[in-house]
């Protein structure tokens, strides 16, 4: 398997980029794609088997179970970032080891603790993101690992792109067989 494969499976939709000017029309598509997120998911893992779900997308690469509460986890960390950035100026968040939390225990759960969680989340990031106004999306956060401040408009952008990310290493196995 040659790198660009390699590549093309750790980001199967391409790399987040950071659009010069985030438009109005660009938060209202991510903010309907985050509503419609966790039916995506489900739609997506509804019929796969134990077996299905404990294939890794890639070489080396997380189980679709993990990716789903990978997920979860990444989520729920977003939501409570908002709510910081938008009640705090400018708050320094806490990045977390993405790789260690894959490994922990409740990473081996079943998938249904972490699609609700996903669905719970998405429901209440959507009311608060519908809510915001324009200037509620210019705040930001500070993230260390990065070594920037970040708006929410940004980091909407992202998380919509971090799940269509991620959608789509749920839908690889499937497509490549589990055969790498």
């Amino acid at each position: 398997m040659t790198n660009i494969d390699i590549e093309h499976l750790k980001f199967p939709i391409g790399k987040f980029s950071v659009p010069e000017t985030i438009t109005s029309n660009q938060i209202q598509e991510s903010i309907e794609y985050l509503r419609d997120f966790p039916s995506y998911l489900a739609d997506s893992v509804i019929k796969m088997s134990e077996t299905q779900l404990d294939m890794a997308y890639r070489p080396g690469g997380w189980t679709i179970k993990q990716v789903i509460h990978h997920v979860a986890d990444s989520h729920m960390n977003a939501f409570s970032r908002f709510k910081l950035a938008l009640t705090e100026d400018n708050p320094t968040i806490k990045p977390y080891d993405e790789s260690a939390w894959a490994n922990l225990a409740d990473a081996s759960l079943a998938i249904d603790s972490s699609m609700a969680i996903i669905k719970a989340v998405h429901f209440k990031w959507v009311v608060l993101l519908q809510s915001m106004t324009n200037e509620d999306f210019q705040k930001t956060y500070f993230h260390p690992e990065k070594k920037r401040s970040q708006t929410l408009a940004e980091v909407t952008l992202m998380y919509t792109w971090h799940s269509k990310h991620h959608l789509a290493h749920v839908h690889l196995p499937s497509l490549s067989e589990g055969k790498f």
